[in-house]
């Protein structure tokens, strides 16, 4: 609770389809593109904060000009340094030249008319400006200049990694996207050499600008992702011009593009771009899993099948938690898991309306508890009806009154009021300060009478809870807590874009190996562990299976989530703890179109995380820290 997942990254690229001059004349400044970026880079702000970077190509430019730009920083404020480093190379030079779009992108770095813009949060714990995006591979032709970023993990690194090794190869690093870029620019580079002997043989002239006309990019993308398994959204801008945004083919990580007479823009989500361009969403569209969306140097813009379609199975912590609840239809979904917790909520509570609190930490389950409210609300009106309908013609305006006055108490509970400086986080004495990161609405229930009941999107770890949140609670004196989550239990890993890798992290599995010992079942953690070691020595191609979910199969949610408040109440908690979590199955009829639940279910969509899964479960019984 209150522990905030980290998502791995935002992306956001712009093509004008003017020259700079029309956005000068139209809306007062060539600067409209870098403008718009900025905005996409802000309001994508939560999908990664360890980083930023932002790369330009401008279009025919002479020889001798530089044609691509790029610049990266680190840190959370990476956003604001990228354009405050910006703006002060432009002050360089008087208002005049700067005004003017022709000496512009003659002169100035980022003076073009395609942009990139990346978001960073690591899930692999590599840090440095080294490993921010975008990354960029140079060459003095134009075609073969590469630049990539996206957001994403690929499951199968070594893989990957030997696949260029053999070919000769010598990667200098084997993260995802150095392997990426370099898997990509190895076929990029043969895609231009085919076409340039191809060319040459027949005796044409103004080779490089055939070269860049006719380069196919859905061949290279088909080539270099033939043997990539993970969840990833990949941006890319050719030094010619040509762009492309590539996902994976079960679309777990999410895109969006629009475009019109002026602009093609494409980010991570589709409230970013609405509110950005000040378009609707009706006109924005999906990049289908499988898909390029390709702008070529010269604006047209494509949709190609790079790799076949496989079962949808886009990430649901999207909807649950990560993207902007802006977006028109994760509103939507985000109340309806908050309303699909009511009758386990009420069951909770002893359907005790009246003597009952509902509140939400943090802010970030606002929209749930929307839902949760308007659920109540519903269940108390079926109760006033019940009893008019009862009390009939005797009913007087005492009962009346008394009848009218039942309804679902909500209050603001908790108050976020102090954030913990690295110092503090540092010293010994952090499980006490911790206490004061919230404060209470003193007043807001009856202490010994009221139950108080939380809800909150996920909980993953606990950590907070235990050292923090229920101490905070239990000032108001609550005669039960009841903490809600409109997720389910977080119970695998995930290995496609989010900071959840290792096993003993997980409340929910320190739950049920506490439960396995507590009821003499101990023997099926050697025995998955066994499992899992002799798959280990199977070749890739053969069939993977998830063993770990036989640690869970010998009990309930509900015993589950008994086990986990048992073990998350801290000692000197008088008040009775209770954790309520979402189902997979609710979860499905709010997120009907996003099946990615791996983290819930176990069911990964690629025979890599089946992979990873189960080596983490290795690493665990051999207590090796694996990230």
């Amino acid at each position: 609770m209150s522990e905030a997942l980290k998502h791995e990254c935002g992306i956001a690229l712009i093509r004008l389809l003017k020259p700079l001059e029309y956005y000068q004349g139209k809306y007062g400044s060539w600067q409209y593109g870098l403008q718009k970026l900025y905005l996409l880079m802000e309001k994508q702000h939560n999908r990664g904060q360890e980083g930023a970077g932002m790369a330009c190509v401008k279009l025919n430019m002479t020889p001798g000009h530089e044609y691509i730009n790029r610049e990266r920083a680190a840190g959370s404020q990476a956003i604001n340094a990228l354009f405050e480093r910006l703006t002060g190379e432009y002050n360089r030079y008087g208002s005049e030249q700067v005004s003017d779009p022709t000496w512009a992108k003659d002169n100035l770095p980022f003076a073009g008319e395609l942009l990139m813009g990346h978001l960073r949060y690591s899930t692999t714990g590599k840090e440095g400006l080294q490993y921010i995006h975008p990354f960029l591979r140079r060459n003095n032709w134009k075609s073969r200049n590469l630049c990539l970023c996206g957001n994403f993990n690929l499951t199968n690194v070594d893989d990957v990694t030997k696949r260029l090794v053999d070919k000769g190869q010598h990667p200098r690093d084997t993260g995802d996207m150095f392997l990426m870029l370099e898997t990509v620019g190895h076929y990029l580079d043969r895609e231009v050499q085919h076409e340039y002997d191809a060319l040459e043989e027949a005796g044409q002239q103004q080779i490089a600008a055939c070269i860049e006309e006719q380069i196919d990019l859905v061949s290279v993308l088909k080539k270099a992702s033939s043997d990539w398994d993970g969840g990833y959204t990949i941006a890319g801008m050719l030094g010619h011009g040509d762009a492309f945004v590539f996902r994976d083919p079960w679309g777990i990580r999410p895109a969006f593009w629009y475009a019109d007479d002026e602009i093609v823009v494409v980010a991570s989500e589709r409230p970013v771009i609405q509110t950005v361009i000040g378009v609707s969403g009706r006109d924005i569209h999906e990049i289908d899993p499988g898909k390029v969306l390709i702008i070529k140097r010269d604006g047209k813009i494509l949709s190609e099948t790079v790799r076949e379609p496989k079962e949808r199975r886009s990430c649901s912590f999207e909807r649950i938690y990560f993207s902007r609840g802006s977006d028109e239809s994760i509103y939507r979904e985000r109340k309806k898991l908050g309303a699909l917790l009511t009758e386990p909520i009420l069951k909770a509570v002893n359907y005790d309306i009246e003597h009952t609190v509902f509140s939400f930490i943090p802010n970030t389950a606002e929209v749930a508890f929307f839902g949760m409210s308007q659920g109540l609300e519903a269940y108390v009106n079926q109760l006033k009806r019940e009893a008019l309908l009862k009390q009939g013609q005797t009913l007087d305006q005492a009962a009346l009154e008394k009848i009218l006055s039942l309804r679902p108490r909500m209050e603001k509970v908790a108050i976020k009021d102090i954030k913990l400086r690295t110092f503090i986080a540092q010293q010994g004495g952090r499980n006490d300060l911790a206490a004061h990161v919230y404060d209470v609405t003193w007043g807001s229930l009856v202490p010994y009478e009221d139950n108080l009941v939380i809800i909150d999107d996920s909980i993953v770890r606990g950590t907070t809870l235990k050292q923090s949140i229920l101490k905070i609670l239990d000032r108001l004196h609550p005669k039960k807590i009841v903490v809600v989550s409109s997720s389910p239990q977080v119970r695998y890993p995930d290995y496609y874009g989010i900071d959840m890798s290792r096993m003993s992290e997980f409340i929910a599995f320190k739950a049920a190996i506490g439960l396995l010992h507590d009821t003499g079942q101990a023997h099926i953690i050697n025995e998955v562990y066994n499992k899992a070691k002799a798959q280990k020595l199977k070749p890739r191609e053969a069939q993977t299976v998830n063993y770990v979910k036989e640690i869970y199969a010998p009990f309930t949610i509900e015993e589950l989530s008994a086990k986990m408040a048992a073990m998350l109440t801290p000692p000197g908690i008088k008040a009775q703890v209770e954790l309520v979590y979402q189902t997979p199955e609710a979860l499905r009829l709010a997120c009907p179109n996003d099946t990615g639940d791996w983290y819930f279910t176990g069911d990964y969509p690629t025979p890599g995380g089946v992979r990873l899964v189960n080596q983490a479960f290795i690493n665990y019984v051999e207590g090796v820290e694996y990230k």
